[in-house]
């Protein structure tokens, strides 16, 4: 089995850059401090919400 196997579960999700320090973009769903820069402009999630929104949108099989 090779890797364009799995072409199928294909999900692009772009991802703000890491922040080198505070002030940290909240959370848009628990308004916690994300691991992004305050100055993104976008939706940017805390690593436990990052994580939970992957296990939903992951695919199965």
């Amino acid at each position: 089995m090779s890797d364009t196997d799995h072409d199928y579960c294909l999900i692009d999700v772009s991802r703000p850059p890491k922040a080198d320090g505070p002030p940290y973009a909240e959370c848009v769903l628990c308004r916690e401090p994300t691991e992004y820069p305050e100055s993104y402009k976008g939706v940017t999630l805390c690593p436990v919400c990052e994580w939970r929104e992957a296990e939903r949108t992951s695919c199965s099989g």
